[in-house]
């Protein structure tokens, strides 16, 4: 059974801020890819461009983005063309906005959570959610917990 990826999973591949985390992202990730075992929504590259071109932090503090613009739409570009990747349709912004209010999720992990719940996924491969919680059928797992 196929699992489904979150945005964080994607940006800890560029980030080198946490090696470990990016080291655990990338062997995730070509698992899944040899495997053909991951998803990746198309939220999460939308997410992915607009997070890693945007300067981390503010004022005088703030450090570079992790990518270009061009560096970012390429690598969306080669996710695009690696991987199985799934988009929204009516069932799944319904069922979005009914695990909003059934779990208190946010819009954007609602979202997330609704396209694994909507396409089968027994895995939601995230930091965003309680680890090892099952929310409706899907079991969320953070991959990248110590």
């Amino acid at each position: 059974m196929a699992a489904l990826v979150d945005t964080n999973i994607l940006i800890y591949i560029f980030d080198p801020a946490d090696q470990r985390k990016q080291r655990i992202a990338g062997e995730l990730l070509e698992r899944g890819l040899r495997e053909n075992s991951i998803r990746i929504p198309h939220q999460a590259i939308l997410e992915f461009v607009a997070v890693t071109t945007r300067p981390k932090g503010h004022g005088h503090n703030a450090k570079p983005p992790l990518l270009t613009l061009s560096a970012a739409r390429r690598e969306a570009e080669e996710f695009l063309g690696l991987f199985q990747i799934l988009y929204p349709d009516e069932l799944i912004v319904r069922m979005a906005l009914r695990g909003a209010a059934a779990y208190q999720l946010s819009w954007y992990d609602a979202h997330m959570w609704a396209y694994a719940e909507c396409n089968g996924m027994g895995e939601l491969l995230s930091e965003d959610f309680t680890h090892q919680r099952r929310y409706g059928s899907v079991l969320a797992v953070n991959p990248l917990l110590p």
